[in-house]
């Protein structure tokens, strides 16, 4: 459908994003200054010949040349002048260390800014090249801090996530949009918006571009534990692909938002267990499967993360607001506040623990075993409520929602610190200092 407020916008970079985000733009009906160091690059793309082989693209290049809606140039200021809107797609390779160049995104910034300041009229950039969070920043206060500060510039940050060979249908039909503003607020302009998303999520420059490798990240373990599966299957006489096809069929928990919320390390009687057996089946056969390996590994590091959050208070008085693996049950197999409570014992914290789900005259078998072996003086420790753990303590874990904070409204005082482990945003509303393991 055509854009109800078509814009002239210049795109710096025709390679794959560029040439994609052209081509889609000009269907919408906005005019697309293309611009490129490269002339040969530049005479195709203003004859509407596709720099890349993608399906529909040099279609849409060629409507756009015969309506009239399609121009390029290698002259920087020329594209800014004659543009409302600039969206930078320049590359960002690597360097021989792993490190992103960012050589091209910051002469192309140089150049904006030069041309906007000559042209003295308010414009919008919107960086599309993939950066490191806070790459946007840096970039800003180098070269466009005083353009921002006169209100002749806004930048935003906005990821793509097009996969080559359905590229324009992915732009069309976007499975997620999002815009990076300087605050995390609302664009103070709709052009990034208008241009990239109406239904985009907005947060800072920072998570904006955090979002781009988090969903890389997730899709490169996703497939490295797809082949990691596989490769088990197969040395075990299994169709790993069959397996891998039911496991997707279970929508509530494997493909689902269920487990994608960060927070509280894992544990319970089955996922170390689980993962450990299965990791130790592989090493016995011979499989090597690092993924799996090292599961176990960064779940140590979450846990050890937290502890580092609690030491660096510097006080001595650590309360736990939940101690089981999970709420509403008794179960501390495995459970990660045992091993925070073990290790803050150890370190010569005083403890108090409040859960309301633990009777520890109804523990019975390996639950039991399990705490006798770890916490022997655990009913020391207990709390007969939350009050009295917040009373008596410096910094609290909370760790589950256990209690009706209207009766912490008394205790939650200056002073003492809250630490949500498992997204318990309503914390923040009483007095204390307040952060998540996380955010």
């Amino acid at each position: 459908m055509p854009s109800a407020h078509p814009q002239n916008v210049s795109i710096f970079g025709l390679g794959y994003v560029g040439a994609v985000t052209a081509g889609c733009l000009a269907e919408l009906g906005h005019h697309i200054i293309g611009a490129d160091v490269q002339q040969a690059k530049v005479g195709a793309f203003k004859s509407g010949i596709s720099p890349i082989i993608e399906p529909e693209l040099e279609s849409l290049l060629q409507a756009a040349k015969r309506e009239g809606r399609l121009d390029a140039t290698t002259d920087a200021t020329a594209a800014v002048k004659a543009s409302q809107v600039s969206i930078i797609c320049v590359g960002t390779p690597s360097q021989a260390a792993g490190r992103l160049n960012l050589d091209f995104v910051r002469k192309v910034a140089a150049q904006l800014a030069a041309a906007i300041r000559e042209k003295n009229l308010p414009h919008t950039i919107l960086f599309r090249s993939t950066m490191l969070p806070g790459s946007t920043r840096v970039i800003v206060r180098e070269f466009f801090a005083d353009l921002i500060e006169s209100g002749l510039l806004h930048v935003y940050y906005c990821p793509e996530f097009l996969r080559e060979g359905t590229a324009v249908r992915d732009f069309r039909d976007p499975s997620l949009a999002a815009v990076g503003t300087h605050d995390g607020k609302a664009p103070a302009t709709n052009e990034a918006l208008d241009l990239l998303g109406q239904n985009a999520q907005i947060l800072e420059w920072e998570g904006a571009e955090l979002l781009k490798y988090s969903c890389n990240y997730f899709h490169a373990l996703k497939v490295g534990f797809a082949n990691e599966i596989g490769r088990m299957a197969k040395h075990l006489g299994v169709d790993g692909a069959r397996v891998m096809d039911v496991v997707c069929h279970d929508e509530r928990l494997n493909i689902s938002r269920y487990y994608m919320r960060p927070g509280n390390p894992f544990g319970g009687s089955c996922l170390p267990k689980d993962v450990n057996a299965l990791s130790g089946l592989a090493r016995i056969e011979g499989v090597n499967l690092p993924l799996l390996d090292h599961v176990i590994a960064s779940n140590q590091a979450h846990l050890d993360a937290l502890l580092d959050q609690i030491a660096a208070k510097d006080v001595r008085r650590v309360g736990l607001l939940g101690l089981a693996f999970k709420a509403d049950t008794d179960d501390m197999r495995g459970s990660a506040m045992v091993a925070i409570a073990e290790t803050l014992l150890g370190r010569g914290y005083q403890l108090r623990i409040y859960d309301p789900s633990i009777n520890l005259t109804r523990l019975i078998g390996a639950n039991e075993a399990e705490i006798q072996r770890r916490m022997p003086h655990l009913a020391q420790l207990l709390c007969a409520t939350a009050e009295e753990v917040v009373r008596e303590s410096d910094v609290i874990i909370a760790s589950q929602k256990c209690v009706e904070l209207k009766s912490l409204s008394d205790v939650a005082v200056h002073g003492k610190h809250v630490i949500d482990v498992n997204g318990w945003p309503e914390l923040k509303a009483l007095p204390w200092s307040y952060e998540g393991i996380c955010w």
